[in-house]
């Protein structure tokens, strides 16, 4: 019996183990804290004929001695995709990525294709695995995939339809050893492609425009400012001179909607979708929880979870569209340039309340620009903070306020959904 080993048991490892179970393998599976440990896996190595190593894992020991012994490293995502072409599947992959903005992509972009009389999922880095998917609905138009740079370290075959990068912005520097290394490994999504599938190009995008010379595929460009295949001019959307919408028609708000609709409408001319098919989407499409979620009202408070903010690039967004706010930041320590986060603060937030092991680096820099430390409230937790505020406002105050981290959640919390929900649990006790 063919043998594969599974490293980590996550949403990617277990629909790996049960893609590859119905192929006949015999599939060991490592997990340090719910299987086989690491250091007992030692002893199975013998005629394993790949290794699946969960995105979320980082190159430890245990990874580093399996490449040292030769063992082909792949990702859930690569087996799947191989699993897809042995089996000559109709579906076909839209991939996406990007550093703000794809799991909101991803997801509508299924919903439009539904819209549209397709079939199709959304699969990957949000929800459940590709494995999933493909094992579960054979019959699939399209599957739309939102893949992280974890996800995209081991690419060897895979090849999508449609592949796109939103933006690129700095994150992930625990993991890599430059931003450079991050970038280029967002790039692998179009590693394979040829001029048979496409490629949907951020023009706007500095990092993407640096390296555009690799992409082999078709381009549809994009661009809120210049001129593209799909564009943005006094506040429309065209695809080249034929108007589509006028962005204050869009259901999804905000300038970073803005730039995942573009992708959509991009997509959508792609696969010929119809644009009254397409425009009514548009208006209807409804945002994902945890990004910039407008949840309660405590008489004139109002309380907005933007959990989903993992990085400093997406909390600006959130600042951006609520201005003298009360926010609530702070998480795992990322390693990345906390600078332009305290001068944001500093120009736009009424208030701040400090939570997680990065809260002493974060005060350090609103101190260095000036920000008054009568403004800055270190409390550690969601808990905390929320308790201190029932104190302070009442349902008369006129204030809004924002969970918006800039940083993972992984010191606390399982997984920025987890922290979105306590944090609304909380409001909900506390305030409700």
């Amino acid at each position: 019996m063919k043998k594969v080993m599974i490293y980590g048991m996550g949403i990617s490892g277990t629909g790996a183990k049960a893609l590859l179970e119905t192929e006949g393998y015999e599939v060991i599976l490592v997990d340090d804290k719910k299987a086989m440990t690491s250091e007992e896996a030692m002893q199975h190595l013998d005629n394993i004929e790949f290794f699946i190593k969960s995105p979320g894992i980082p190159y430890n020991d245990f990874v580093k001695e399996i490449q040292k012994r030769g063992i082909k490293v792949l990702d859930e995502i690569e087996v799947a995709y191989n699993y897809m072409v042995e089996k000559n599947l109709k579906t076909k992959i839209i991939a996406i990525t990007g550093t703000n903005g794809k799991s909101t992509t991803t997801a509508k972009i299924s919903d439009l294709l539904n819209h549209a009389g397709y079939k199709a999922c959304y699969a990957g880095n949000i929800g459940r695995s590709l494995s999933e998917a493909l094992l579960h609905e054979k019959d699939l138009d399209f599957v739309s995939l939102e893949l992280s740079s974890f996800q995209l370290e081991n690419v060897e075959n895979f090849r999508p339809y449609i592949s796109m990068i939103i933006n690129m912005g700095p994150d992930h520097i625990e993991r890599y050893k430059s931003f450079d290394e991050y970038y280029d490994t967002k790039f692998n999504i179009a590693k394979n492609q040829n001029e048979n599938q496409y490629f949907i190009e951020n023009i706007d995008d500095v990092e993407i425009e640096k390296r555009a010379k690799q992409i082999k595929a078709k381009r549809i460009s994009v661009s809120k400012s210049k001129e593209a295949n799909v564009y943005v001019e006094d506040n429309k959307i065209y695809v080249g001179k034929d108007f589509i919408i006028e962005a204050d028609k869009l259901s999804l708000k905000g300038i970073h909607n803005l730039e995942n609709t573009l992708f959509m409408v991009a997509t959508a001319e792609i696969l010929n979708i119809d644009r009254e098919k397409l425009k009514e989407f548009l208006m209807i499409a409804t945002p994902l929880e945890h990004r910039t979620e407008l949840f309660f009202n405590y008489g004139k408070v109002k309380f907005i979870n933007d959990s989903k903010a993992t990085n400093v690039d997406s909390t600006k967004f959130a600042i951006q569209a609520n201005k003298d706010s009360i926010l609530i930041c702070g998480g795992y320590d990322k390693g990345v340039d906390l600078a332009p986060l305290a001068e944001m603060i500093k120009e736009n937030i009424k208030e701040v309340y400090l939570i997680g092991v990065i809260a002493d680096k974060i005060e350090t820099e609103l101190k260095k620009v000036g920000y008054e430390a009568n403004k800055i409230h270190k409390l550690e937790t969601i808990e905390n903070s929320l308790l201190d505020m029932k104190k302070r406002f009442t349902k008369d105050s006129d204030e809004v306020i924002l969970l918006s981290p800039a940083t993972s959640s992984y010191d606390q919390f399982n997984s920025f959904e987890h922290r979105g929900k306590v944090f609304k649990e909380l409001v909900l006790k506390i305030f409700g």
